[in-house]
């Protein structure tokens, strides 16, 4: 099991959010319980590698 951060807030009736490593991509959900089902499924689809030109965010140690 993985454990994934992701950003998420409230407007206007739903609940909207995305993952931490991919902020490109938005989803929502009508319950936080439900947002977080369709981010698990959104991590799934960008993970798989069946989606091409996938924009990713990552970490560089500079000195």
């Amino acid at each position: 099991m993985q454990t994934i951060k992701f950003v998420y807030w409230e407007e206007d009736n739903a609940w909207l959010g995305y993952l931490q490593d991919y902020p490109d991509y938005w989803t929502q959900g009508e319950t936080l319980d439900d947002l977080k089902d369709h981010l698990r499924d959104l991590h799934q689809d960008l993970t798989s590698g069946t989606v091409s030109g996938i924009r990713r965010v990552d970490e560089l140690t500079v000195s």
